[in-house]
């Protein structure tokens, strides 16, 4: 059995990255569990059992009963709460426990894909109660585990990987929420283009032009005269893009051409993970 075409690039990335993390965690000491990633409020183990419990929902096993505790600061959101539920749940167990769970999980899920036979628009659970396709549900799980792999290389002081299969789907997925960043919630004027000129191990050039009635579109073609262009290097985009930075803290790996309220406006609203 193979995996529908569509699916297997997500696949394929989920692979590369969960092998990435189990390799990673495998020899770590009980200390080092406890490490802060760049994720808010989350060590290298909350990490991991995040990681778990989706991949435990994408198997269709029930979700923990579990209470959070009140002083989880970093959990403000019902979206921040569902996603605790798994992490909180694992929070007292130790590294063996940890390792062991994650290398079952993996068994599971490669079986899983090996055996998967379902259409990509086939409906299946989504967080909150919601639904999607199992294309949706695939990409997110890619897009997810690569980036939390970022999120343990930088605790654990292991870059790599930048340019793998999951960079490649982070890569897409960040830019389709572009448009939306710069039209509306940098309220960029109408009739206008701005350029984000990215560099390093993946590299692109993209237009957001925002049209007569405000609407934005992503497009490949490089704009003549833009209203700002923002350039900087991939790794510096995905750590905004995903919230692990603020723009003040890394001014000096983004140049800003052009209207600086503009550009000031959109790299504060660049983060767009929830």
């Amino acid at each position: 059995m193979s995996l529908h075409p569509t699916l297997q690039p997500y696949a394929d990335a989920w692979t590369h990255s969960i092998e990435a993390i189990s390799e990673m965690v495998q020899s770590l000491v009980e200390g080092e569990w406890n490490r802060r990633t760049p994720c808010p409020g989350w060590s290298v183990r909350d990490v991991v059992s995040h990681v778990i419990g989706l991949d435990c929902e994408m198997l269709g096993d029930p979700r923990p009963i579990h209470s959070l505790p009140r002083d989880l600061f970093h959990v403000t959101t019902e979206h921040q709460r569902y996603m605790e539920m798994q992490v909180d749940v694992r929070r007292h167990h130790t590294a063996p426990e940890m390792t062991a769970e994650l290398e079952y999980t993996v068994i599971r899920r490669n079986r899983q894909l090996r055996n998967e036979a379902r259409d990509p628009g086939t409906k299946v659970r989504g967080p909150l109660g919601t639904e999607i396709t199992l294309e949706q549900a695939y990409r997110a799980r890619a897009f997810d585990v690569w980036v939390h792999e970022q999120d343990l290389r930088a605790a654990l002081g292991r870059p790599g990987n930048l340019d793998s299969p999951g960079a490649y789907v982070t890569r897409d997925v960040l830019l389709e929420a572009l448009p939306k960043v710069v039209a509306h919630d940098a309220n960029a004027p109408r009739s206008s283009a701005i350029v984000f000129d990215v560099h390093g191990p993946v590299e692109f050039l993209r237009t957001v032009r925002v049209d007569i009635q405000g609407r934005g579109t992503l497009e490949t073609v490089p704009a003549l005269g833009p209203a700002a262009t923002l350039t900087l290097d991939w790794e510096t985009y995905v750590r905004l893009a995903c919230g692990r930075v603020s723009p003040e803290a890394v001014a000096d790996r983004v140049k800003t051409e052009g209207d600086q309220e503009l550009a000031a406006a959109i790299l504060r609203h660049f983060a767009v993970t929830p």
